[in-house]
Parts: structure tokens; sequence; C-alpha cells
């Protein structure tokens, strides 16, 4: 039987700047990649049709058969790790495994485990960060410790990416210098690493309790020109403004290190972003009790009214209030919703219908293609006023102004609101004025009975 190290593939589907394949590729055997269809995460989604599993799926055919057309394969299995690991390494004669960091408290959980198999049968496991730019013991405070504030967060994180430069050739084929951090693996010169088999088994959607579904995925090529003018167009809902690049993202069909040396080069705001991103998943990787609690404790203390009738409101675009109508309904018809409408439907139901966060968190994560933990938790917790954010809890979104702000001429609001402005559209379930002060009023009870319980 020949020795093989295995390359396992979770959030980085793609074989071109993948840093652990790299270095399982230029390893001492030949590589055998596997996939593994977690029954721990799919046996919690709830619809046989889930766009993200369909798409999870597409592309691994895809990787598949480009391996396929060189003499190599993938491996998928279906099942829980804990039981396809100990029957993986009856059935070949593993060297070592490879793979990349996950940072979400049931995938370290997972990893653990497995480390912990593959330790007790002599074999080494070896991971790698690909999922990030940087994790958080790079970018640290002067003083120590991770930071848990995002303007000194990014300020430190932009410092660490310049301190080591060097030359690099970019997408285009032209020699730049550009951070060392941003250098990418270059696995293509190693493809011939992979074991060389006939093409190797692969459960269907249906096998796995899945059916197709008629979402589209968005593409995962972006314009210079959309990036370029990212921060004059990111908050208007009615234009295609933003990259739509999340899904790729939270399953790693793209590379984080090319989007962001691209967004360096053309637009400082979309860089942003990605920085915010590595900043809520360091705060997931330190502080993984966010998972299920507010980041400060004391916010865990708000009164939640969490009316299940306004709640199903909410969930159905029948607010009346349009701008958040609009957001639901854009996200339970395509699965996904423009950022910024994000930010005015989850402070609605956290400050106007005072639901707990976790409740529209959970809504989000099964609804959004690019849900990923971490900033999904990190937004919802700005929104509630429990994460990181600085801002004092009485920021309540107005609606309204955020309607006349960003889609003053109601062209997001009509695409996905067809009856507003009749009679067949809902009055507010709620007066923005009262539900201003209810909230305002139940947050600091909560807060005032934190300090007395301290």
């Amino acid at each position: 039987m020949t020795k093989v190290s295995i390359f396992w593939f979770r959030r980085d589907l793609r074989l071109h700047d993948n840093a652990g394949l790299y270095h399982a590729l230029r390893g001492d055997h030949p590589v055998l990649p596997l996939f593994i269809f977690d029954r721990e995460i799919l046996d919690d989604l709830e619809s046989p049709k889930d766009a993200r599993v369909e798409f999870l799926h597409d592309t691994l055919t895809r990787m598949k058969e480009c391996l396929e057309k060189e003499g190599r394969s993938l491996l998928v299995r279906y099942g829980f790790p804990k039981e396809i690991w100990p029957a993986l390494l009856k059935e070949f004669d593993v060297a070592a495994v490879y793979t990349n960091r996950d940072y979400e408290p049931y995938a370290k959980k997972r990893d653990q485990m497995v480390r912990e198999l593959l330790d007790n049968a002599g074999i080494p496991f070896h991971d790698f960060k690909d999922h990030v730019i940087f994790e958080a013991e790079e970018v640290q405070k002067k003083t120590g410790g991770t930071y848990t504030v995002f303007t000194p967060y990014s300020r430190t994180w932009k410092e660490v990416l310049n301190s080591r430069m060097d030359s690099f050739t970019n997408p285009d084929g032209e020699e730049q210098e550009i951070s060392y951090y941003l250098k990418p693996y270059p696995v293509e010169a190693y493809t011939s690493h992979f074991l060389e088999t006939e093409p190797l088994p692969m459960p269907t959607l249906e096998d796995m309790g899945f059916e197709p579904t008629d979402i589209e995925i968005p593409s995962k090529s972006v314009s210079r020109g959309l990036i370029r003018k990212y921060d004059e167009t990111r908050d208007i809902p009615a234009i295609n403004g933003t990259s739509r690049l999340g899904i790729h993202f939270r399953f790693g069909t793209i590379s984080i290190r090319e989007k962001a040396w691209r967004a360096k080069q053309l637009n400082e705001t979309f860089l942003n972003e990605l920085i915010w991103r590595d900043f809520y998943a360091q705060i997931l990787d330190e502080h993984p009790h966010v998972a299920e609690r507010s980041f400060r404790p004391k916010y865990d203390y708000v009164p939640w009214r969490n009316d299940e009738a306004d709640f199903k409101k909410w969930c159905e675009g029948k607010t009346g209030y349009p701008i958040v109508d609009a957001g639901m309904r854009e996200l339970n018809t395509t699965g996904y919703m423009h950022n910024r409408v994000r930010m005015i439907t989850a402070s609605f139901l956290t400050k106007h219908l005072l639901i707990d966060w976790r409740w529209g968190e959970a809504y989000f994560a099964k609804k959004l293609l690019d849900f990923d933990l971490s900033s999904n938790n990190g937004g919802w917790q700005w929104a509630a006023g429990s994460g990181t954010d600085a801002a004092p809890y009485f920021r309540v979104f107005n609606p309204y102004s955020q309607q006349k702000k960003f889609d003053k001429d109601f062209k997001y609001i009509r695409k996905w609101v067809p009856e507003f402005g009749t009679d067949r559209y809902p009055e507010p379930m709620v007066d923005h004025k009262m539900a201003r002060e209810r909230c305002l009023e139940a947050y600091k009870s909560g807060l005032d009975r934190a300090e007395d319980e301290a």
C-alpha cells in the first residue's frame, strides 16, 4: 500500500494559493485530497434545499473533474468525522495529515479530536493559516494581548502588513513590491505530487438528503471598476455597488491574499472590510463565548420582549417599515442582503422590537449564502450594542432616515416590496418614537441590574 499524506479541505476549496495544500504537496509523500460533508453541521440544516450545500457540491465536483484530467482525484465522504477518520486510517497508509485552520468553536473541538486520534496512531497533524491574513497573535497591542476595538486593531494590522515588503508578481504578470504576507503559495508548481488514482466515488446531493435549488450564486469575478468605486457605491442597495464575494470568502473558493492585494492597490475602504473580517475572526477565536453570549456580559441582562408574532412579521418582511421589509424579502428570495440593509434590519429587530439578537443571528445563519459565524455574530452584536463596538447602546437607527439617505428614490424598496404605496401594504407595526424610548428604558434597566448584581 502506498504511503500517502492527506490534505483535508474545509473552508479552502481551491487548487491555487492554498497554504496547507502547498505544504502538503511539498512533503515526502503523494497527496490524497479529502473533503468531508460533516453531518454534525448538515444535520442541523432545516431544509433539504440549501443552496450552500449545493454550492459546495458543485465546487467539489469541478475540483474533482480538474484533478481527474491529470489522473488524480478527490476523496469525498459524508458522515461524522469521528467515524470517518478511524475508517480512513484503516483504508489508507497515512503518513501525515495537512489542513488549514478554522477558528469556530465547533471546528476547533473537531480538529482537537482528530489531532488526538492521529497522535495516538503516531501520525503528525499539520495545520496552517489560510482563511485570514493575520491570526490573533500577529496583531497585538504594544503592551501585549489582542485588540477588542476595531480602529486601533486596523491601524496595527496595516502596520504589520507593511512591515515586511518583498517583490511580487501580481495576477497580471507585473513585478511589484508588496507585503510578504500577501504573496501567494504557488500550488501549481507541485500539482504532480497529488496521488495518482482512478476517479474516486462522490456522494450525490440526493445521497445526503439534499435537493437542487434555483438560488443564483454570485460570481467570484469582480471588476476593478467596482472595487475602485467601492467607497462611493457600497451603501446604495439599489445598485450593484458591492462585491458579493462573501460566499467565496466563506468557503475559500477565492484567496483572501489575492483579494487583499487587489484591495490594497485599488480601494482602502474595501481593504478595511477585509480587516473587519480578520478582526471578527480573532474575536471569535480569542473570546469563543460570543458564539452564545454577549461580548460584554452586562448586556445579557437586557430584558428582551421576544414576541414570536413580531419576530414572524420581521422574518417575512411585513413590518410596515419598507426598508426593513425590502431587506428581509431580498434575503428570503436570494440568500443575500445588502450590508447597509443588514444593519438596518438588525437594529430594527433588536432596538424597535426588543427581540434578542441571537434570534436574528440564527435567522441570518439559516438564510445567508455567505453566513460566516464570526462576521455574522460580530454584526449582530454591533447592532445590539453588546459587542466590541464602543458606541453607546442608545444608537437606534431611524428606518425612515436610513431610507431617505440610502434609497431616496425607493428603487430598492419598489423592487422587493411591490405593494408599497398601496392599501395592501401594512401600517408600521410599531411607532418609531415609542419604540426608541422603550428600547432605551429596557437597556438602561438591564444594565442597572447588571451593575447591582456585579
